[in-house]
């Protein structure tokens, strides 16, 4: 039995560091939402696929939405980030987003994001962007099931 990090470190050991120093992931999209949610979501990914790192997190707690804002335009400057998944369709975050996109219409958002969601988008990743981001939002959406209640 493996105790609880222990595949990771295995991991860990047996990738060449140098290659993995060469080979810098570039963040293709942002996560924001309420709480830990984007960190939340991008770690699940990260654990199915190992592709959490084409994803920024960024969390709405303690900010006003003219400083989430702030911080979008800050997060997604240094990679030209232009997908952005937010958790409520409602929420500050999204918002802001929002505001964002009357400035630049070349700013795709997806409301209401879920694991499926940006599992889809990060196996799209090589896709245009946009395309991927499209793409993505019909997954997260079909992912959403009932069961039972007679």
């Amino acid at each position: 039995m493996l105790l609880p990090g222990t595949c990771a470190s295995i991991c860990r050991k047996m990738t060449n560091s140098d290659e993995a120093a060469a080979e810098r992931v570039i963040p293709r999209a942002i996560v924001a939402g309420h709480g830990a949610f984007p960190e939340g979501v991008i770690s699940a990914v990260d654990q199915i696929s190992g592709a959490g790192g084409l994803f920024i997190a960024v969390s709405n707690k303690g900010l006003c939405g003219d400083d989430i804002e702030e911080v979008f335009r800050a997060a997604a400057a240094p990679d030209d980030i232009k997908v952005f998944f937010t958790d409520l369709p409602g929420g500050s975050a999204t918002l802001a987003v929002r505001r964002m996109m009357r400035l630049n219409s070349s700013i795709v958002l997806i409301t209401g994001a879920n694991v499926a969601t940006l599992l889809e988008f990060a196996f799209n990743s090589g896709d245009d962007p946009v395309a991927a981001a499209r793409q993505a939002a019909d997954k997260g959406r079909a992912a959403l099931m009932t069961h039972g209640g007679s």
